[in-house]
């Protein structure tokens, strides 16, 4: 059965009237760093961008980690943990699997100044004897030479690693600065595939700073409740397709 675009939805849109927490999701907030407008667009007018398709090796990538770290959670560090000497261990707490299914609302904290119901979905805890937790992302990629977090794309990874820390200190928890990233980068020089892709495995540390994350928030909710849609925005390619578009229908 084919799945069509709904293009006017009319569902989990912001009134500026209601009382009632509006849920706004991580990815959400990345939306409206990316283009204040096509975010406007989505959460007020109901007008979502066409989504790709899933990304189903990287959803596997994830699954697999994800088992790989739960043998280990709450005794043994995992051996990568070892090889770069990070002194934790996956955490094992009761609320892990809940927090890791954005489906059944991640973690979530209501942020009272905005009236905001902020979520998001997490993909690993490790907690260090100073019972600090560690925020964890997973990364898939097929790139030649060494990953990295460097360049300017992935501004996102940091951003959606420091809004993680936000929401677990907002939920009373005792987090880390320092967050990693297991980056998983596919081997592509191999002389032939013989059915199995490999990879190599790299944990990269990231210091973050969560200080953006209350401004931007307020300045989420001010577009929100205004009635003008904001202007487009230079760097998104939907706005330019959009634009152009307008100027041949003329």
């Amino acid at each position: 059965m084919s799945v069509y675009y709904n293009p006017k939805r009319t569902r989990n849109l912001f009134n500026p009237k209601d009382r009632e927490p509006f849920r706004l999701s991580r990815s959400k907030i990345d939306d409206f760093f990316n283009c204040p407008r096509c975010f406007y667009l989505d959460r007020r007018l109901g007008i979502s961008q066409p989504s790709g398709p899933p990304f189903a090796l990287n959803a596997a990538v994830d699954k697999l980690l994800k088992k790989e770290f739960d043998i280990h959670r709450g005794k043994t560090a995992h051996p990568l943990m070892e090889a770069y000497g990070i002194n934790a261990v996956p955490l094992a707490h009761q609320e892990i699997d809940k927090w890791r299914d954005s489906l059944r609302g991640g973690i979530q904290f209501l942020h009272k100044p905005t009236n905001f119901l902020v979520t998001g979905g997490i993909d690993d805890i490790w907690v260090n004897p100073q019972e600090e937790f560690i925020i964890v992302d997973y990364k898939a990629t097929a790139k030649d030479g060494e990953v990295s977090i460097d360049a300017e794309w992935q501004e996102s990874y940091k951003r959606q690693m420091e809004f993680y820390q936000w929401l677990f200190r907002k939920n009373n928890f005792k987090v880390s600065d320092t967050g990693y990233f297991v980056y998983c980068n596919g081997i592509t020089d191999k002389e032939s595939f013989d059915g199995k892709l490999e990879f190599d495995v790299k944990i990269i540390p990231y210091k973050g700073d969560d200080s953006w994350v209350e401004g931007k928030l307020q300045e989420i909710k001010e577009v929100l409740i205004s009635d003008t849609i904001p202007k487009p925005s230079l760097n998104c390619d939907f706005c330019r397709y959009r634009a152009v578009v307008k100027e041949a229908e003329v």
